[in-house]
């Protein structure tokens, strides 16, 4: 469904991803980690195609249409209610949902109550929410995921959660830079770790050499990447 082929950034003179090869199939989830700095959601949007890569390849086994990418920016629009910001984006991409089709999307991520309310009153939570159920509006089969977990609630990350592993189900390929590594972790096939600006590893997640690190870390309140 997605397979990188040496693929280089530089931003200016500094070198941000160098020679990047990995491949992911369909109906799998790969963690994208690192640290801070790491180039994790640079190699994220290239994967999306909104940045293109110095040198190197990115081949999507589906259409732009296909594609979602969930990022720091909700996209969302202020003076629209949460049912005009997914009637906007359903017609943006030729669709033509009903409004109970919207509605039963928005019950999904708990947002069924604020339907007629304006998206710029909304918390950082309910925006990533509302932002959520624009992507499963569309079903995509490749989903890239930047920390969508940011400002959700417990309730709200389990719903994220079991959204995500279902379209997996469904045979979408899932690429997810992860703010909470430990609750996120055992969901994940893959791990995808960037450093010295490359994938220092790219294999099964039960594989991973910093999962030992991350288990002995989780009593003491867990680990983020």
């Amino acid at each position: 469904m997605l397979t990188l082929r040496g693929v280089s950034k530089r931003f200016g003179s500094r070198t941000v991803l160098r020679g990047v090869d990995m491949s992911l199939n369909a109906g799998t989830l790969a963690l994208l980690v690192g640290p801070n700095g790491a180039g994790k959601s640079t190699l994220l949007r290239i994967m999306a195609g909104l940045i293109p890569p110095d040198a190197g390849t990115v081949e999507r086994g589906c259409s732009d249409t296909e594609l979602a990418y969930l990022g720091h920016d909700t996209f969302l629009y202020g003076g629209l209610t949460a049912l005009e910001n997914l009637a906007f984006w359903e017609r943006l991409h030729g669709g033509s949902a009903s409004e109970a089709a919207l509605m039963a999307v928005l019950k999904r991520v708990g947002l069924e109550r604020f339907a007629d309310a304006r998206a710029g009153v909304f918390s950082r939570g309910m925006a990533q929410r509302l932002n959520l159920a624009r992507v499963l509006l569309r079903a995509p089969r490749l989903l890239l995921l930047d920390e969508p977990g940011t400002g959700l609630d417990a309730r709200s990350l389990a719903t994220l959660r079991n959204e995500v592993t279902a379209l997996r189900a469904r045979g979408a390929a899932i690429v997810w830079i992860s703010h909470d590594l430990a609750g996120d972790l055992p969901m994940a096939d893959h791990v995808l770790e960037l450093a010295n600006r490359t994938l220092a590893y790219a294999g099964p997640a039960g594989s991973w050499p910093g999962r030992d690190a991350l288990s002995a870390a989780a009593p003491a309140g867990g680990a983020s990447c």
